[in-house]
C-alpha cells in the first residue's frame, strides 16, 4: 500500500468505499441492460431510454445541487445519497420476485438512483479537497481513478457473471451491498469539515448563485474549453456504450457471461491509464498530456465496430482499452486542474455547472445511439457513435489548450483572453 493510502486513514476510508460504490455501479451496467434484454426482451431504444434516464437528473438538478453543495457539509450530503441507493438497487430483485418487474420500474429506478448519484459526485468532488492537503491532491486523485478502473473490471466481470449464474436481476443486489459498505467507511470518517462560511454578503437566492456557477465556466477559458469538449465528447461515448449490450449479444453472438469478461478485461485501460498519467504529464506538461490521452488513445474507439465473432473479439478490446485509457487519464488530469485552478467556495457550483453541461449529453447520447440503431442497424449506428470520439477532441486541438505546455495552478481574474486563439470549452 503506497504512502497516502498507508499514512491517511480517512482518506484510505474513502478511497475503500468509493472503490466498492464504482465496483457496484460496474455490476449496475451490465446487469440493468441485461434485465431489460435477457428478461423483458425490450427494444434498442428502450435500452438506449434506460441509459438515457441514469445520466437524465444532471440535466434535471444538476445545477441546483452545486449550490446546495457549496451551502451545506458534503459529508451528510454522501451519506443521503448513499442510503438512498441502497435501498432502490435493493428493492428492484425484491419486486421482481413478487411479479412486479417491469421497464417503467427499471426507468424509475435509473432515474432515482441517477439523482442521488447526482448528490454524490457533486459533493465528493467537492469533499476531497477539504479532506487532502493540495500536494496530496493529485495524487489521491489518480489513486480513486486508478481504483475505479479496477473495480470497474471486477464489477464487469462479477456483472456477467451473475447473470449467467443467479440471473441478471440478482445483480443489483451486488450493488446494494456495495453502498452499505460505502456508508460504513463514510461514518468511519473522522474528520468533520467545517460548515461553508457565507461571509459578510447577505443571503442571495438559489437562482443567483446558479447563474454564478455558469458565468464561472462561460467567462474562464480554461474551464469553458474542458466543458465543451467533455459535452460533445460524452455524446459520443455514451451513445456508442448504450447500445454495447446490444451489440454484443445481438450483432456478435456473445453469451451474458461472456459480455462481462470482455467489458471486463478491455476496462484495464482504465487501470493503464491512472497508472502513466501522472509521469507522462510531469514529462510532457499537463495540456499535452491531455491532448495525448483524450485525441491520440481514444481514437481506438474506431476499431470496436469492427468486431466480430472468435478472434475479431480482440478488435472490441484493443479499441475500449484504447477508450479507456484515454477518458481515466484525461480526467485525472482534468479533476486535479479543476480542485487546484478553482477558489474553493466555488467549486460546488463549478462541478455542477461544468456537469450540467457535459453530462447533460449523455441521454441525449443514449437516446441518439438507440434512434440511430433502430433505424440504421446497430453496427451502422456504432459506426458513426465511435467516429465522434476522436472528433470531439478536435475541441481540444483548436483551443488555447494546444498551445501551452501545463495547465495554469491557480485561477486570476486578471488574466486576459487570448485575442488569435477560437474559444473552446470546459468539462
Amino acid at each position: 500500500m503506497s504512502g497516502l493510502l498507508r499514512r491517511h486513514r480517512d482518506f484510505r476510508l474513502l478511497w475503500c468505499g468509493e472503490t466498492a460504490g464504482r465496483f457496484g455501479a460496474a455490476v449496475t451496467n451490465v446487469t440493468m441492460p441485461l434485465v431489460a434484454v435477457s428478461t423483458l426482451h425490450a427494444s434498442t431504444f428502450a435500452v438506449g431510454l434506460l441509459s438515457a434516464c441514469s445520466w437524465l437528473p444532471w440535466l434535471l438538478i444538476g445545477l441546483p445541487v452545486g449550490v446546495w453543495v457549496d451551502r451545506l457539509r458534503r459529508r451528510p450530503l454522501m451519506l443521503a445519497a448513499a442510503a438512498v441507493s441502497l435501498v432502490l438497487f435493493a428493492a428492484v430483485p425484491v419486486l421482481a420476485r413478487s411479479g412486479g418487474l417491469s421497464l417503467g420500474l427499471l426507468i424509475a429506478v435509473a432515474l432515482l438512483t441517477g439523482a442521488a448519484a447526482v448528490l454524490f459526485q457533486t459533493a465528493y468532488s467537492a469533499y476531497l479537497p477539504t479532506l487532502l492537503a493540495p500536494d496530496d491532491q493529485s495524487e489521491g486523485n489518480a489513486k480513486l481513478h486508478g481504483s475505479a478502473s479496477a473495480a470497474q473490471i471486477a464489477g464487469q466481470g462479477a456483472g456477467g457473471l451473475i447473470a449467467q449464474l443467479a440471473g441478471a436481476v440478482n445483480g443489483l443486489f451486488a450493488n446494494a451491498a456495495t453502498f452499505l459498505v460505502s456508508l460504513c467507511c463514510l461514518l468511519g470518517i473522522r474528520y468533520r469539515e467545517p460548515r461553508p462560511e457565507a461571509g459578510d454578503r447577505a443571503p442571495r437566492s438559489l437562482a443567483k448563485e446558479v447563474a454564478e456557477g455558469l458565468r464561472l465556466v462561460a467567462g474562464d477559458r480554461w474551464f469553458r474549453t474542458l466543458t465543451v469538449f467533455g459535452a460533445t465528447s460524452n455524446l459520443a461515448l455514451m451513445g456508442y456504450q448504450s447500445l454495447l449490450t446490444v451489440f454484443l449479444v445481438r450483432e456478435v453472438g456473445l453469451s451474458p457471461g461472456a459480455v462481462g469478461g470482455l467489458l471486463a478485461l478491455a476496462s484495464t485501460g482504465g487501470i493503464a491509464g491512472a497508472f502513466v498519467v501522472r509521469r507522462t504529464a510531469d514529462r510532457i506538461g499537463t495540456a499535452r498530456a491531455i491532448l495525448l490521452f483524450e485525441l491520440g488513445l481514444s481514437s481506438t474507439a474506431l476499431l470496436i465496430p469492427l468486431t466480430v465473432p472468435g478472434a475479431g473479439t480482440l478488435l472490441y478490446v484493443v479499441g475500449s482499452f484504447g477508450v479507456s485509457a484515454g477518458v481515466v487519464a484525461g480526467n485525472i488530469l482534468k479533476v486535479s486542474f479543476q480542485q487546484g485552478y478553482c477558489p474553493p467556495p466555488l467549486l460546488g457550483r463549478l462541478v455542477a455547472s461544468s456537469a450540467f453541461l457535459n453530462y447533460g449529453t449523455l441521454p441525449l447520447g443514449a437516446l441518439l445511439g438507440g434512434a440511430l440503431g433502430s433505424a440504421l442497424g446497430v453496427r451502422t449506428a456504432m459506426w458513426i457513435m465511435t467516429a465522434g470520439v476522436p472528433l470531439a477532441a478536435l475541441v481540444l486541438v483548436f483551443s488555447p489548450i494546444r498551445t501551452v505546455r501545463d495547465l495554469p495552478a491557480r485561477r486570476t481574474d486578471t488574466t486576459p483572453e487570448p485575442a488569435a486563439q477560437p474559444a473552446g470549452g470546459s468539462s
